[in-house]
């Protein structure tokens, strides 16, 4: 249900001006009913000025007569044609002026990491248009040698839920039209703590696998050679080497 106009001073009023219970002035102005007891006591809302609902024309008098009757009735507000929509209006993201030079990259994030979500995707999640996707996916954009994927939760962009609403969307139209997901991508569709729980799959064995087992084992029937501390510091001596070369250079 939509909420009246300044919503807290319209509590505020309906608190002097009125009998209504708590819970009945919280509905109606989507406030929580200890913060309506709040407004009662003073300790919320200091200072407001209470917004009269009936005299903007938004709430008709009738309303109130019939829930300050029956504790459980929930007062509606008036139907206001021109308020129709405003709720469903469509468009790019607002971003503020502090997080718009974090835009790009969370473009280039989601482009590398989720390359199967649509431009359109891409823009309604961060708030930027399609030739700014484009560019950066083709690496034409002026400033792409210093952008840095970024990801967008972690920049306060979106939402994770968000994010994984769209991921799981572009993940079911791939399927939809017979495209073939990686495991990377699967991984991807899962929560952060369920894919480290996940065990590794399979892979191939390399050209080297297994000859470390191989090579321990052609040892393990061998004796070990007996060493003890002189063997390790009777080196020879340097005199000797030395005449062993004149000798040889003599014959």
């Amino acid at each position: 249900m939509s909420k009246p106009l300044m919503a807290k001073a319209t509590a505020v009023w309906l608190v002097d001006n009125t009998t209504l219970s708590f819970k009945q002035i919280g509905d109606f102005c989507g406030l929580h009913e200890l913060e309506v007891q709040g407004i009662a006591d003073g300790d919320v809302a200091a200072g407001v000025k209470g917004y009269d609902p009936v005299g903007s024309n938004q709430l008709d008098p009738e309303e109130i007569k019939r829930a300050e009757a029956s504790p459980t009735y929930r007062m509606r507000l008036k139907h206001n044609p021109a308020a129709e929509g405003e709720e469903k209006r469509r468009g790019p993201r607002y971003t503020p002026l502090s997080k718009r030079q974090d835009r790009p990259a969370a473009i280039l994030w989601l482009v590398k990491f989720h390359p199967e979500l649509a431009d359109a995707q891409v823009a309604k999640l961060v708030g930027t248009t399609k030739p700014t996707i484009a560019s950066i996916r083709e690496r034409t954009h002026w400033n792409i040698g210093n952008i840095q994927p970024i990801d967008p939760v972690a920049l306060g962009l979106c939402r994770q839920t968000e994010l994984d609403a769209a991921v799981q969307k572009a993940a079911k139209k791939k399927a939809s039209e017979g495209g073939v997901m990686t495991d990377d991508e699967r991984r991807k569709l899962v929560s952060t703590e369920t894919s480290l729980a996940m065990a590794d799959e399979p892979r191939m064995p390399s050209s080297i696998a297994g000859l470390e087992h191989f090579s321990l084992s052609r040892d393990e029937g061998r004796p070990e050679p007996k060493r003890d501390a002189d063997s390790f510091f009777n080196l020879p001596d340097a005199d000797a080497e030395d005449e062993d070369e004149d000798e040889g250079g003599r014959r």
